[in-house]
């Protein structure tokens, strides 16, 4: 992530002043924070117990990837921006544990986090009105892998405390990596509703911010007589850059 940004910081120093065309198609890049979770009545099903679906208990993951403008009006008023992403999304359950323990034991900690690894492709209709931009449009999306990450903090009462860390490794469900794919108990693809607003400079920096809401159970179906419910949401917090393409 800070690769791309770093890029993109770059790129806007050196084309200070240099004016756009407004009206002209344009490729550049993006990255930035993703903030995650899965609801719906049946998201226990992947999560288990303690899982909190409340926006604070959101899991905090990053995106990076390639962006494109194609001007609809000549002024570039409308146009339509499509993106290739890499996303890593998913959730995270903390739980506290502070009876039933072994004597001297004066509390449990557990943080378990499932990363999900996406390549999300967003086609969105944009709005550019004197630099702040609106947009909407479907997104989707191809889920090829993941990994789940825990740690257990256990606090004596004499101040010491102990870390346990228990992370498992990356899970491919494609197959590319092994001769066969990982079985998981989630879909592949996924479709989502995505909207979002944000500013851009002239010299083509920007700053935007988007809400994506999955309208395709997360939970893998196929078995299923009735589909589960349980659905992907991310804010995702962006700074991006158009290069200088049609001038």
């Amino acid at each position: 992530m800070k690769k791309y940004a770093a890029l993109a910081l770059a790129l806007a120093s050196a084309s200070a002043g240099y004016a756009q065309d407004a009206g002209g198609f344009r490729i550049g890049v993006k990255a930035g924070a993703t903030y995650s979770n899965l609801s719906g009545d049946n998201v226990t099903q992947i999560t288990g117990s303690n899982y909190n679906s409340e926006i604070g208990s959101y899991k905090l993951g990053y995106n990076a990837g390639l962006s494109f403008s194609l001007p609809v009006s000549s002024d570039g008023f409308f146009s339509i921006a499509p993106e290739l992403l890499y996303n890593r999304k998913g959730y995270e359950i903390q739980s506290t544990q502070k009876s039933g323990l072994p004597a001297g034991v004066a509390k449990v900690e557990t943080e378990q986090q499932r990363v999900l690894h996406y390549l999300d492709v967003p086609v969105l209709a944009k709005i550019n009105a004197g630099g702040l931009f609106f947009e909407l449009g479907p997104q989707v999306s191809y889920l090829f892998g993941s990994k789940v990450k825990q740690q257990t903090t256990t606090k004596y009462t004499n101040g010491d405390k102990d870390k346990v860390e228990d992370n498992s490794g990356f899970l491919d469900y494609t197959g590319a990596t092994r001769d066969e794919a990982d079985k998981s108990d989630l879909a592949q693809f996924d479709i989502a509703g995505v909207a979002g607003l944000g500013y851009m400079t002239e010299g083509g920096l920007s700053l935007g911010l988007r809400y994506a809401r999955g309208f395709n159970s997360v939970i893998d179906t196929k078995d299923a007589d009735n589909e589960p419910k349980a659905f992907n949401n991310a804010f995702t917090l962006q700074v991006g850059y158009l290069l200088p393409l049609g001038k």
